[in-house]
């Protein structure tokens, strides 16, 4: 897995220092965001939980996070924590099969399982969405 971006950073990353790290992937990052945000995802809070983790941001439907994008140079890494029901529905939906492949390899939290995909290209947002909707239901 690439490292964050930020890592060290002593503050969230500015909109020119987020578009340098990611450089070709800004446009999956904004894609993503614009197209949560009209599946009702609208709260966005930058976190760092320590210098050695970087920055993420954490897209929330009111207070339910749904989804964390990490920076990392060139390319983003995307994050769920999924309950039951919902990796059930994301495991018995047809998905592409880099994300079927990191959803077997995910690991169980009690707060449920952590499903981490790193992108870069355009034609993995229609399948981060599928998560994200998934998410949502359950």
């Amino acid at each position: 897995m690439l490292p964050n971006a930020f890592v060290g950073a002593p503050r969230k990353p500015t909109d020119e220092q987020l578009a340098a790290a990611l450089g070709r992937a800004k446009a999956v990052w904004d894609q993503i965001v614009a197209d949560l945000a009209r599946l009702g995802v609208t709260g966005q809070e930058w976190k760092s939980y320590s210098p050695k983790a970087g920055w993420a941001l954490r897209l929330k439907q009111k207070k339910r996070t749904i989804v964390w994008l990490a920076p990392c140079r060139g390319r983003a890494r995307v994050a769920f924590i999924l309950g039951d029901r919902a990796l059930g529905a994301a495991r018995a939906t047809r998905l592409p099969a880099r994300v079927t492949k990191a959803l077997a390899a995910s690991i169980r939290y009690p707060e449920g399982t952590g499903v981490r995909i790193e992108t870069g290209s355009l034609r993995d947002v229609a399948a981060i969405l599928e998560l994200a909707e998934i998410k949502i239901a359950h």
